[in-house]
């Protein structure tokens, strides 16, 4: 499959990537899914090396440096897979949890062409002043401070020139990695990677669009009208486009500076449920929220308000979903096994197999152990991880939009404790998992549902006649036809008719082998014998060519199942 490679720049890459794999220790994983003998066909020859040093590292760390080595792409494929708690372990999620985008910036001089061209002029015209030293550096941006000539400072988030082209040549070759993977690595099929890959292109992609964060941020500023402990800085989009995010710039405490809180007075308690107010209201009730709050990107203002950027990452929760939810954390809160087992099979693929009665067995199991549990002692993110590893253990996965949704609350639930030890969690969430779920059954949900369920019907009734009509002209010309495929049978008989074809060509090859010895055996003096010699020799030439095959195509068979 990595023959149709596109272009030699593709080429080029696939390399790097497999000598970084080796270099980790992955060269097994190169191996398995072709990697190294489509390079070699290719002319680019692989020394599978690693140093003793690395293998002595726990898997999870060396796959956090291959990461890094790899490059942009590769991080946030990492921090991607640092929110899916359903399909790796905590040591995992954790050593995931530390890839960091911050990279060396570019000199302004490298920027200024592409920053030009997104203003329409100069940017010293633009700007009463600008910041040559970037505020902050990442792998696909850096932000350069700003003041406007009414004294306005700004923050200007300028995409590196270059990475889009960057970017897309490596998701095309992490989706042909991940169909590969699907294919011939059976093991590692149940993580989904064609399902990862894809969700993590649609997400990075989103990144890249500077215009789009700003329109998430405006959406999710307009969800908090009313909210006073909240501040989302304001576009200006005059001067945003895709390449080019300006915004205000948010001038308060950043979420780990801790000491900076207590030293500036400011009620750690009141901060923590501030917090917990503004993502459980995003989740619960307008189905919109921030998929990355982790420290960085809270600010805590000293006023006592709490400052948000970076909405280049958001999760979007449908009113079905978010009442799944809200019905999935009632039932662990209150300990309803049945509950539990009952959304965690909602959400579960179609294809997969489930041990329903063990499933609920062991949901049960799960939620005895916090019977009697004041509401205040239980740990939430605890509780969904555990969920998560059993989830695991049925080989469930959540959907991707759930697992964004619960690292956000593990974050949050982090961030918390950070600034009050004695957080409370479970409590702050209680009256908005309430709320959702009186709301599912509020008159204007339930008109609202009715109304489209009549709507769908009365669609369906008038589309009726005229499918009816089709599907009778298609049985008066002979066009109707029907299609039913076993597909353990039509594997049963390319099996049997594989074996039928060796045999028949082991009668033959044992037919040459008889035959030639007869003609050698009467070969006597003169010419024609000579001809009769070399007959016989044609006759095992072509016996042990044929033997070779077949025992070739026994051996690939076997490697095949």
């Amino acid at each position: 499959m990595w023959e149709t490679l596109g272009t030699v720049r593709d080429l080029g890459r696939l390399q790097e990537i497999a000598v970084v794999l080796i270099r980790y220790g992955f060269g097994d994983l190169v191996r398995r899914i072709g990697l190294a003998g489509a390079l070699e066909r290719a002319g680019r020859l692989l020394h599978l090396q690693h140093s003793e040093e690395m293998l002595r590292m726990a898997t999870p760390v060396r796959l956090r440096h291959a990461l890094e080595d790899l490059g942009p792409t590769f991080v946030k494929l990492g921090q991607v897979l640092a929110t899916r708690i359903d399909l790796l372990p905590s040591d995992w999620i954790d050593e995931l949890g530390k890839l960091q985008n911050a990279v060396p910036a570019l000199p302004f001089e490298a920027i200024r062409l592409q920053l030009a061209e997104d203003l329409g002029a100069d940017p010293e015209t633009v700007f009463a002043r600008l910041e040559t030293e970037p505020l902050a550096a990442a792998s696909l941006a850096q932000a350069h401070r700003a003041w406007l000539a009414d004294g306005s400072a700004v923050v200007l988030k300028v995409r590196r020139p270059g990475i889009r082209e960057v970017v897309e040549a490596d998701l095309r070759l992490l989706a042909r990695l991940a169909e590969i993977v699907e294919a011939q690595a059976p093991d590692l099929r149940r993580y989904h990677p064609v399902g990862i890959v894809q969700q993590f292109a649609a997400s990075l992609r989103a990144e890249l669009d500077f215009a789009g964060e700003c329109r998430n941020a405006e959406r999710i500023a307009a969800n908090f009208a009313g909210h006073p402990e909240i501040l989302i800085p304001a576009v200006y989009w005059q001067w945003t486009c895709e390449r080019l995010n300006v915004q205000a710039l948010v001038e308060g405490i950043p979420g780990r500076d801790l000491a900076a809180v207590d030293a500036a007075g400011l009620d750690r308690h009141a901060l923590a449920r501030a917090s917990a107010g503004i993502v459980l209201k995003m989740v619960l009730e307008d189905g919109l929220f921030h998929a990355d709050p982790h420290p960085g990107n809270i600010f805590y203002l000293l006023d006592g308000r709490i400052g948000v950027i970076d909405f280049g990452m958001v999760g979007r929760i449908s009113e079905q979903r978010r009442f799944q939810v809200a019905q999935l954390l009632h039932g662990l809160v209150g300990q309803d096994a049945e509950a539990v087992a009952d959304i965690l099979l909602d959400w579960t693929e179609s294809d997969v197999e489930v041990d329903e009665s063990r499933l609920q067995a062991d949901v049960g199991v799960f939620t005895d152990r916090y019977r009697g549990v004041p509401l205040k002692d239980l740990r939430m993110g605890a509780m969904l991880i555990e969920v998560a590893a059993l989830l695991r253990r049925h080989g469930l996965t959540l959907p991707p939009d759930l697992a964004l949704m619960i690292k956000a609350f593990l974050t949050l639930e982090g961030l918390g404790r950070q600034l009050d030890p004695d957080f409370d969690m479970a409590g702050e969430a209680r009256p908005y998992l309430e709320r959702a779920m009186l709301d599912r059954y509020s008159p204007r949900a339930l008109a609202r549902r009715g109304r489209r369920t009549v709507v769908g019907a009365l669609d369906l009734i008038g589309d009726l006649p005229r499918d009816l009509r089709r599907l009778l002209r298609a049985a008066r010309r002979g066009r109707l036809r029907g299609q039913i495929e076993v597909t353990s049978l039509k594997a049963f008989g390319d099996q049997v008719n594989s074996a039928a074809n060796r045999l028949t060509i082991g009668v033959v090859t044992a037919a040459l082998i008889i035959g030639s010895s007869i003609v050698m055996n009467s070969v006597g003096g003169g010419v024609s014998n000579r001809w009769l010699m070399a007959m016989g020799v044609l006759g095992f030439v072509g016996a042990a060519v044929t033997g070779v095959w077949i025992v070739l195509s026994i051996w690939r068979s076997g490697r095949k199942h």
